[in-house]
């Protein structure tokens, strides 16, 4: 795992419908010194959490409870002039690598993933 002090200390919105996993990774974030908030389940709830919060950086899974769509709030996130330039990182069971990156994503992660491959890819989309 990596070393606290090498990540920047940065604020991580969580978009993600499994309790255990929000809640392991919300645990596993703060450890290595983040701020984290957690994002709202219905599309509107997570825009005005966006700018209400302004995180640093937006972990999404691609399908959300109630038949949501993270690619369709990608969308309407690029489509905002107060939040198009929020980092986003999208997560899904299945490859939505090339689609999640042409939709306005900044990086990609298919589940199950090592957690050394997400800090890794949080600290290369924080660097950009």
């Amino acid at each position: 795992m990596l070393r606290k002090e090498t990540l920047p200390m940065a604020k991580i919105m969580l978009v993600e419908d499994d309790h255990t996993m929000r809640s392991l990774l919300k645990t596993l974030l703060e450890m290595e010194g983040f701020e984290v908030v957690f994002g709202g389940g219905q599309a509107a709830a997570l825009l005005e959490n966006l700018h209400k919060h302004k995180p640093d950086l937006l972990v999404m899974d691609v399908h959300l409870a109630g038949g949501i769509n993270g690619m369709d709030l990608l969308h309407s996130i690029r489509q905002d002039d107060e939040l198009k330039h929020t980092r986003v990182v999208m997560t899904s069971g299945m490859n939505y690598d090339e689609a999640a990156l042409a939709a306005g994503a900044d990086g990609f992660l298919q589940k199950p993933y090592m957690v050394d491959d997400l800090l890794h890819l949080l600290r290369q989309v924080l660097a950009q």
